[in-house]
């Protein structure tokens, strides 16, 4: 008994230094530079530029990533139930990392296989994810990784509200058909602004987040479907839905108002001879007062003298 008392406390010692240093190589900056909080601050999405035409209608846009950045404001409380729901049920409780779902995780998902299960990934971690994505460390990439998503998840919550860190994700979030953000997933799908979806729209979309080709209500009609049922019942279980709502909602067929400027662009031609007149003024305005600006990733909104109804 003394022998093997010995070996295990050797074992744990070894065990303990092993994990003390990796951890101060992951602090320390030894698998990349891990963001400090007074750098999360000023976290800036990349957002494409809006071309309007002489009535203000939206009829083009310039873009590296197709995004459009919408505060929280602008995103209905059923979006967001659809969202705590599905994806983070206790994410009001927890400080960026949710200690349950990694034990669940731990015991049902490594130690009995169970996939079902779940993940153990807060709204915090994949909005780091989609932040700063991840690396190739060899064997031990998904490790890595995950613990630098955890550090950075509790970081963004200390210097975030909890509805800084939803608008930020929504905001972030890859949609298929490279689309990034609530705003333009929206437009794309039922050619509504984020603020007018339904709640059986926003489940579509929410669902999506599992796999965003797999349900593409577009390509997927079925699977999409399916998987908005999903969502209906994970806020039923969660208190945002009666059981009279849930029947009623899943009921409902999948209806899409599908739009996409990039391939049915009003004015094509137009919007070329823009881009290099845009380009002309933007140099002149660095000239004049040393405001650099990137049409495809600043946001800008464009007004033209293009009239939509002559078009």
């Amino acid at each position: 008994m003394r022998k093997l008392f010995k070996f295990l406390s050797f074992s744990f010692l070894i065990l303990a230094i092993i994990v003390a240093t990796f951890l101060a190589t992951l602090f320390l900056g030894g698998f990349g530079k891990i963001p400090k909080k007074s750098e999360l601050l000023d976290l800036q999405n990349e957002s494409a530029s809006l071309v309007f035409a002489n009535n203000e209608s939206l009829i083009g846009k310039f873009f590296k990533e197709n995004r459009t950045n919408v505060p929280y404001d602008s995103l209905p409380s059923h979006l967001v139930e659809a969202l705590i729901a599905t994806e983070d049920a206790r994410f009001y409780s927890h400080e960026g990392v949710d200690a349950r779902a990694m034990v669940r995780v731990f015991f049902k998902t490594i130690l009995m296989g169970d996939r079902s299960s779940g993940g153990g990934s807060t709204l915090s971690q994949q909005l780091a994810k989609n932040l700063f994505g991840r690396k190739d460390y060899g064997k031990i990439s998904l490790g890595v990784n995950k613990l630098k998503e955890m550090v950075l998840a509790n970081r963004l919550e200390e210097v975030y509200s909890k509805e800084e860190v939803i608008a930020l994700y929504f905001n972030t979030v890859p949609f298929s058909e490279n689309v990034y953000g609530i705003e333009v997933a929206a437009q794309r799908f039922f050619s509504v602004p984020v603020s007018q979806l339904k709640i059986q729209q926003a489940a579509v979309l929410v669902g999506m987040l599992k796999a965003n080709t797999r349900y593409n209500p577009r390509l997927h009609p079925t699977n999409a479907k399916e998987r908005r049922n999903v969502v209906f019942a994970q806020m039923q279980t969660y208190g945002y839905l009666d059981q009279q709502e849930l029947d009623s909602l899943n009921a409902l067929e999948l209806q899409l108002k599908y739009s996409n400027l990039s391939l049915n662009a009003l004015a094509p031609y137009f919007m070329e001879e823009l881009q290099s007149e845009l380009k002309a003024i933007l140099h002149q305005i660095e000239l004049k007062t040393g405001k650099a600006y990137n049409y495809k990733t600043d946001g800008l909104r464009i007004s033209s003298t293009l009239n939509k109804n002559l078009q």
